[in-house]
């Protein structure tokens, strides 16, 4: 059992913290041991406070150096880190100097008074900290302690790993390194072999889905064009609160202008907006001035908004994981929530994999406008099978004519079906 500084204690009372969260339990106490840790743990998990408190419990109030240096990939979920730094820090009775370096913010005022004096915390984007250690040479990475990599699947995703290399690459050999992170990408294993040592992996068993209160209702397009398909979709909802999600800031300003034109009342997010855009934008949502949001992956997690009622996939994302991500914000506190997924044939393998993964789907028509329930998905009966070469070569060896006679198609379809059972009678024998 951790004895916490009484601030500590005061500070979670204040956040009315009751119980410690899974991933706190086991993360805390191997940070507080001087572990490098990998850890894996899903939006919501309480993952962020599981690194904070163990670096207030560990931070030497009255050594006014830079011992903790904390990276996220975006904006957003670096400022909220800070803000729930700021909220424990905020009772101490000494001092704590926290800083948060970002994008778009006063980099002269910045610098001048880094040339005066070291933070004791630091939190930032990858690009900002890769300007202040390596280029102008101005945080003292090398008297850090611990090294915190948050949501480090997303700054890989964001293409930002190369930064977080060249800042910690400056940084004393003998520090403890912790990486948070989602999920586990293939690609970032170079990353952990080369700054983690004897690293202790923990994992944090993903919330079922099938448990939630999320009703999954998949739309296929048809043919029909995508934008046209989503005006439909929306005729027939009408949220507390949705979020239009879409792979790229492209064709979130397409769905943005769309939404405008129909009167909705939306805002826009995504990484190609300006920061003090980005800014009032999110202040606007938290205010609830919006019943609609257009979004990129940018929000699908880590920044919390609460009362989602609706998840609307204008596109369905590459990964599955971010499906889980981007669904998972509505439905929460034993609230029912709607996740609606425009989809079209190509898309059908990435819906069985859902399928597979326990995620009950529902496929939805638009009648008058009203979803109501559509026809079942097939099992994919017209599946193109795996054949080998070998019989791909069987079939190709069947003529084809020029001239099209009556019934040449069902003739020339059985003709290869003749070849295919030939083929695998000798085979199987």
């Amino acid at each position: 059992m951790v004895n916490y500084k009484h601030y500590i204690v005061s500070a979670l009372e204040a956040l009315k913290f009751i119980d410690l969260t899974e991933v706190q339990q086991k993360v805390i106490p191997n940070i507080l041991e001087g572990k490098d840790l990998m850890v894996t743990s899903e939006t919501g998990s309480g993952k962020t406070h599981a690194f904070l408190i163990p670096i207030f419990q560990s931070l030497d109030e009255n050594n006014h150096s830079l011992q903790y240096l904390i990276s996220s990939p975006t904006r957003e979920l670096a400022k909220q880190i800070f803000v729930f730094a700021r909220q424990m820090a905020d009772f101490s009775p000494t001092p704590i100097d926290i800083r948060l370096f970002i994008g778009g913010s006063d980099r002269p005022a910045e610098i001048s008074r880094l040339k005066k004096s070291q933070p004791q915390i630091v939190i930032g984007t990858p690009g900002k900290l890769k300007d202040l250690v390596v280029k102008e040479n101005l945080l003292d990475v090398h008297m850090v302690k611990t090294f915190i990599v948050d949501e480090a699947d997303m700054t890989l995703d964001e293409g930002f790993l190369e930064d977080v290399d060249y800042v910690a690459a400056k940084m004393d050999s003998h520090l403890q390194t912790l990486v948070f992170s989602a999920t586990m990408p293939e690609k970032i294993q170079p990353f952990l072999r080369k700054y983690l040592k004897n690293p202790l992996f923990i994992e944090i068993s993903k919330k079922n889905q099938t448990s939630l209160n999320i009703s999954h209702y998949f739309v296929k397009t048809k043919g029909h064009p995508r934008e046209e398909v989503l005006k439909n979709v929306l005729k027939t909802i009408n949220p507390y609160f949705a979020i239009v999600f879409c792979n790229k800031k492209e064709s979130a300003d397409i769905v943005y202008q769309i939404m405008v034109t129909e009167k909705y009342n939306v805002g826009l997010l995504h990484g190609g907006l300006e920061a003090r855009k980005r800014k009032q934008v999110l202040t606007n949502v938290r205010e609830q001035k919006y019943q609609y949001l257009v979004a990129t992956d940018l929000l699908s997690r880590g920044i919390d908004i609460a009362d989602i009622s609706h998840i609307i996939n204008y596109e369905l994302p590459t990964d599955w994981e971010f499906y889980v991500h981007r669904t998972g914000r509505t439905g929460r506190m034993d609230k029912d929530g709607i996740a609606i997924s425009l989809y079209d044939r190509d898309d059908d393998d990435y819906i069985d994999m859902l399928e597979a993964r326990g995620l009950k789907t529902t496929y939805k028509e638009i009648v008058n406008n009203v979803l109501v329930d559509g026809k079942v998905r097939s099992e994919r009966q017209k599946r193109v099978q795996i054949v080998s070469e070998a019989e791909k070569k069987a079939i190709r060896v069947v003529p084809k004519t020029m001239i099209v006679k009556p019934g040449y198609k069902k003739k020339y379809q059985k003709q290869v079906a003749d070849v295919k059972s030939q083929f695998r009678r000798k085979r199987d024998r």
